[in-house]
């Protein structure tokens, strides 16, 4: 059985790190580089970060936020937001994340994909998506969630696949905080049509949310979660010895 990954996840806005339910209500938590380092500690296997308005606002990444976390951390680093370019790549990897996570550059331009893959190596791409059920069907959304695309998730995430993404995070923005458990159906759909690591984001909210995840869909590599982390509801170590005595494959 492949070690199943923990992975804490940094939404930062403005230099805080923030958090909502369904991508909205957004407030304000902690500092990043000092949550980066409590997750490094407690024994996380990696660290997301997102700038979560580099592209709403038409900006770059920011990316001194990303240079001090990552000299906080000895664990992977994923970073995204913003990313639209091999030029935004090549910064944010300078800046010492591990894995560039590219979701609405790679919308307007797939061959960033491909073009990423072929220069930095399939694992450093991670692809990112953002879904939502629109009658009955998932569909992608950009922006932070605020904007539906024509675009089938399956469908897309086949094609980012083949085009060279090493990762797919399945962020469900049904599930987003509501801490009723992870969305199995979609995560289901997506990791039967890939044979890379598939991380499922949204709707954790307890431990045996993680033990259900694993047991059902043995094709989801990763658990990433938020809110049950910064606010101390679930304490990773707890979770690890937990899925442990569950039987689940972690790294203690």
């Amino acid at each position: 059985m492949i070690t199943k990954r923990i992975i804490s996840c940094l939404d930062v806005r403005n230099g805080k790190v923030v958090k909502g339910i369904k991508f909205e209500g957004v407030k304000d938590i902690e500092d990043p580089v000092k949550l980066a380092k409590i997750y490094n500690d407690m024994g996380a296997d990696e660290l997301v970060f997102y700038d979560i308005t580099a592209t709403n606002e038409g900006r770059k990444l920011f990316t001194d936020i990303v240079e001090q976390v990552a000299n906080e951390v000895f664990i992977p680093l994923t970073v995204g937001g913003g990313i639209n370019t091999l030029e935004d790549f090549d910064r944010v990897l300078k800046a010492g994340a591990d894995k560039v996570s590219v979701n609405s550059g790679a919308i307007k331009n797939p061959d960033l994909i491909r073009e990423a893959a072929l220069k930095y190596g399939n694992q450093c791409v991670v692809l990112s998506i953002d879904v939502k059920r629109v009658n009955g069907l998932f569909k992608i959304f950009l922006n932070g969630g605020r904007k539906e695309t024509e675009l089938d998730a399956i469908e897309w995430v086949k094609k980012c696949y083949e085009l060279g993404a090493g990762e797919i995070v399945v962020n469900s923005i049904d599930m987003d905080g509501v801490k009723k458990g992870f969305d199995l159906e979609l995560l289901k759909a997506i990791s039967s049509v890939v044979n890379v690591p598939v991380i499922a984001s949204g709707g954790a909210g307890k431990m045996e949310d993680f033990k259900i995840l694993f047991e059902n869909l043995p094709k989801v590599d990763a658990g990433l979660a938020a809110s049950i982390f910064h606010f101390g509801e679930v304490k990773i170590p707890n979770l690890k010895n937990y899925l442990k005595d569950q039987n689940i494959k972690v790294r203690i």
